[in-house]
């Protein structure tokens, strides 16, 4: 019978922690959302427009 009752508790305890953490999680992701992010730093003067490796490619790589 004790065992019972301690397999009941253990599911309980692993059913509840699952519980806190998805909220937890949940609340996580809508303070990321509502976060107002700066905007990006300009371009320093200079660079080019496209600075993706495709830009840089030579004609020996092609």
């Amino acid at each position: 019978m004790e065992t019972l009752v301690l397999i009941a508790v253990i599911a309980l305890a692993i059913g509840i922690g699952t519980r806190l953490i998805h909220l937890l999680n949940a609340q996580h992701d809508a303070r990321i959302e509502a976060h107002q992010f700066s905007d990006p730093l300009p371009r320093p003067p200079g660079l080019p427009d496209d600075t993706s490796r495709r830009a840089h490619r030579t004609d020996a790589d092609r």
